[in-house]
């Protein structure tokens, strides 16, 4: 299964945990025009306030000097995190590389390849036109990337990676589809695709602690419940008033699942992909707002998952049967568990169609429309 999902990496020669704790003590210590700084906990209005009431100095000032903080803040202006997270990045960059030079000769042959593979990886996310939202490289690492104009956008989607997803594995050179930002390329290009006239974006969304491998941790929730508690956090913060629609991988939908019912009804769509459950036994019990769309492929592994939840194990019924009761799509296309975001696949352009609204461009998992019930046809901004 590990082989399968191809999302298995072991981090070694991390940064010391604890290298955004230690700026943001820094931060609730320090003052800008003579005002004390805002909690990083404070609500994304009051962010976006104080914010917005200093000079373009000295906001840039605080991108310069607490990178990791403004870079991660729900709220701040989305090219300010942008550029405090250019900065925090090339600030790793430079730890990293003065790492391995400390650690040449003892580094095993492993370890000289994860802090490569790291550097490479930093590198990637400093190219030009990048737009990184988010980045902690605490531990394994999280990162979230922007696709298009966040600030213009009348429809954002929000991909949702699940297992082994950290900072090594937010990208892939083979394989580019099966991890988080080949997931958001493919959505972003299948959604201009198929509506041309509406300003869309997409985010590749690997900003949570994710399990490691299939195991104990990634049959229970304990991590989904932090992760849907970034996952609300980011949704409610996004600027304007676009339409969001998110789409979530295997052990994302259960992230999703958890999140569903504290989502704000600007969140019109959730899709699930290769899910092992989202902890409820239907769609009723998620208690969502949101229309819920389930796909999954025949050579799924995830399907010989049991569907079921005892004692805290297993995440509930499975999202495609029929008791569940979400809008099944077609997936013609995809193979296994990580082809659901292949160019040309039915399920990317039926997620596609879901992120900007063409609900009538939407390929059901059955011969007849059932899934598009009850929903207007029309692409809406």
């Amino acid at each position: 299964m590990l082989s399968t999902t191809g999302w298995t990496a072991v981090r070694r020669g991390a940064a010391p945990l604890g290298a955004y704790e230690a700026e943001a003590a820094a931060w609730r210590a320090a003052s800008a025009s003579g005002r004390p700084l805002p909690r990083t906990d404070a609500p994304p209005q009051r962010l976006a306030a104080f914010f917005s009431a200093l000079a373009a100095r000295d906001r840039d000032r605080l991108a310069e000097r607490f990178p990791l903080v403004v870079g991660n803040l729900n709220g701040v202006p989305v090219t300010l995190r942008y550029r405090a997270n250019r900065i925090a990045l090339e600030r790793e960059l430079a730890r990293e590389r003065e790492r391995e030079r400390l650690a040449h000769g003892v580094l095993s042959a492993d370890g000289r390849r994860d802090a490569t593979r790291r550097q490479h990886r930093l590198q990637a996310l400093m190219d030009p036109g990048r737009q990184v939202l988010a980045f902690d490289p605490s531990g394994a690492g999280r990162v979230a990337e922007v696709l298009g104009d966040l600030d213009r956008a009348q429809r954002v989607s929000v991909v949702v990676p699940g297992v082994d997803t950290n900072l090594l594995t937010f990208e892939r050179t083979q394989r580019k589809y099966t991890a988080p930002a080949g997931m958001a390329e493919s959505l972003y290009a299948a959604g201009r695709a198929a509506a041309p006239g509406i300003r869309t974006a997409v985010i590749a969304w690997a900003d949570y602690t994710a399990p490691v491998g299939v195991g104990v941790e990634s049959a229970m929730g304990r991590l989904a419940e932090g992760g849907s508690d970034r996952l609300v956090a980011l949704t409610d913060a996004l600027p304007g008033g676009s339409r969001i629609s998110l789409v979530c991988h295997s052990y994302g939908s259960v992230v999703c699942g958890v999140a569903a019912h504290r989502l704000a009804p600007r969140v019109t769509d959730i899709a699930v992909a290769g899910s092992p459950g989202m902890r409820a036994g239907n769609v009723a019990e998620l208690g969502a707002r949101a229309r819920v769309w389930a796909a999954r492929d025949r050579d799924d592994w995830i399907e010989d998952v049991p569907h079921l939840e005892v004692g805290g194990f297993g995440h509930g019924t499975d999202p495609v049967s029929p008791e569940f009761g979400a809008r099944v799509v077609s997936t013609a296309g995809a193979i296994g568990h990580t082809g659901y975001f292949e160019p040309g696949t039915e399920s990317v352009t039926n997620f596609a169609n879901l992120a900007v609204g063409s609900y009538d461009g939407v390929s059901c998992a059955s011969s007849d429309a059932t899934c598009r019930r009850d929903i207007s046809g029309e692409a809406v901004s």
